[in-house]
């Protein structure tokens, strides 16, 4: 197996379930050094270290929407293991309200951590990427970036300025070799999917499987995938773009 990520150090915040996790793992396979990060210092983010290889795998908890801890991050992490080339910014919150029920702490939360993490983190790498001639980030936004779903204000906020920033700075930065992309997933398989279908009526949870036109649900891996070839020098010429990940379903014209 070519090794496409062979001598790159990642940064992948959100990591100790779901996306974040697969990103991790495979990353890892794909010959990186990972700096794992989940919000808490449990023992979630101690057991993937151990599954991945202390030589491979650090973790450092640290709250996304906290600009100095963000700092320390990244600072710990190029102390290890020397640099930092690719940052995911998987880390991310759901905030679903109604506009007029949604109280001031609901959206600045919401917009703390899905729109200014992302901010924060890559302002903590970019020095180090640009000072080593180049590096790639990579967003994970939201199928709520491209299409709106009634219920779910201000999440869709957040990513369409997610995606938005990837643009912006995908630009600035171009002609200095850093790549910035996102990814949008749709309806995924991690953790916290599982946990809701499990906790609406058969029914329900098979008319979301009817709404996908491939009749399935994602899995963190398929994202993962996505994330690792634009980390890797295979798409060097992609930058300043969005990738959808839904299996079509944003495509329909009807529900």
């Amino acid at each position: 197996m070519t090794m496409r990520l062979q001598g790159k150090v990642a940064l992948v915040t959100g990591s100790t379930q779901g996306i974040g996790k697969a990103v991790a793992r495979l990353f890892i396979a794909e010959g990186a050094k990972v700096i794992l990060n989940g919000l808490n210092a449990d023992a979630d983010g101690q057991a993937l270290v151990a599954e991945l290889g202390e030589a491979n795998a650090m973790f450092i908890a640290a709250d996304i929407a906290d600009e100095a801890a963000v700092a320390a991050m990244a600072a710990a992490g190029t102390e290890r293991f020397g640099r930092i080339d690719v940052l995911v910014n998987n880390a991310g919150m759901n905030v679903f309200a109604e506009p007029l029920a949604m109280t001031p702490a609901q959206w600045r939360r919401c917009f703390a951590v899905d729109l200014e993490g992302a901010l924060h983190c890559s302002r903590a790498v970019l020095p180090g990427m640009l000072a080593g001639g180049g590096g790639s980030i990579v967003n994970i936004a939201s199928v709520h970036g491209h299409r709106i779903v009634p219920g779910a204000f201000p999440y869709p906020v957040a990513k369409h300025a997610l995606i938005g920033m990837t643009k912006a700075l995908g630009i600035e930065y171009a002609a200095r070799n850093v790549r910035v992309n996102s990814i949008s997933p749709g309806l995924i398989l991690s953790e916290r999917v599982v946990e809701w279908l499990a906790s609406v009526p058969p029914e329900e949870a098979q008319r979301q499987i009817d709404l996908l036109p491939c009749k399935r649900i994602g899995t963190p891996e398929e994202v993962a995938y996505t994330a690792l070839f634009l980390a890797s020098d295979e798409a060097r010429f992609i930058n300043a773009t969005d990738i959808l990940i839904d299996g079509g379903r944003s495509q329909l014209y009807h529900e």
